[in-house]
C-alpha cells in the first residue's frame, strides 16, 4: 500500500523540484545500514529540506498496533514497509509517516477496531478504494473544504479517516487471502503559520 500512495495537490512536489533545482547549493547526508541500503536521507537547501527515513516509528502514527499484528517484509523488489518523510520549503510542510502490517484476522475485525481507535480524533469516515487516496491540498482557495473525502468510492479496500487535509489519520485495510494487509497513515501539512 505504501508504494500506492498518492498526495493530490500537496505542495511537496513543488518543494521538492526546486530543491532539486538547488541541489549544488545544498547539503546531502545519507546513512546507510549494514547492508549498504540507504536507510535515511537528508538534503538541506537554503530554501528548506527533505528528510527520508525507513525508521518510522507507530507511536508517532498515534494508534495502537492491532494485537499480533506484524511489521510486514519488504518486496521482492526490496521496497520497505515503513516510512517517515518531512519535506520543508517556502513556509510549507509536509510530513507523512506511514507502516504496513500484515494480521491472520479478518479484514472486518481490522476495520472495528481502528474505528474505535480513530474516534479519538473526530469522526471517521469510512471509504471503499483500490488504493491509499491522500488529498493534502494546503494551497487551495479560501472556499475550498479541508474536510476529507471518499475520493470515487468505489473499490474492494476499506479506508478509515479522520481529521482534515492539514492533520489526518488514516488506516488502509485490504484482504490478502491469508488474512489481512493494513497501513497506519499519519499526514501533516502546514502553510506559513504552523509548525510540523
Amino acid at each position: 500500500m505504501l508504494n500506492r500512495l498518492r498526495l493530490v495537490g500537496s505542495p511537496a512536489l513543488s518543494v521538492a523540484a526546486v530543491a532539486m533545482l538547488l541541489l549544488p547549493a545544498c547539503s546531502v547526508n545519507v546513512k546507510k545500514e549494514k547492508n549498504g541500503a540507504d536507510k535515511q536521507v537528508d538534503i538541506s537547501t537554503p530554501v528548506g529540506g527533505i528528510h527520508v527515513s525507513k525508521d518510522a516509528n507507530v507511536a508517532d502514527v498515534g494508534l495502537a498496533v492491532y494485537p499480533g499484528a506484524r511489521l510486514k517484509e519488504k518486496d521482492s523488489d526490496g521496497s520497505d514497509k515503513s516510512a517517515n518523510v518531512n519535506i520543508s520549503g517556502f513556509g510549507y510542510g509536509l510530513k507523512v509517516i506511514a507502516l504496513e502490517y500484515q494480521s491472520e484476522d479478518s479484514p472486518t475485525k481490522l476495520v472495528a477496531f481502528y474505528k474505535d481507535q480513530l474516534k479519538k480524533y473526530g469522526s471517521v469516515l469510512e471509504c471503499r478504494t483500490n488504493h491509499l487516496d491522500v488529498d493534502t491540498n494546503v494551497k487551495g482557495s479560501s472556499h475550498d473544504s479541508d474536510q476529507l473525502t471518499c475520493g470515487d468510492s468505489s473499490g474492494n479496500n476499506i479506508e478509515l479517516k479522520v481529521g482534515n487535509k492539514e492533520n489526518q489519520h488514516i488506516v488502509a485495510v485490504e484482504s490478502d487471502g491469508k488474512g489481512s494487509s493494513f497501513s497506519l497513515v499519519y499526514i501533516r501539512t502546514h502553510g506559513k503559520e504552523a509548525d510540523i
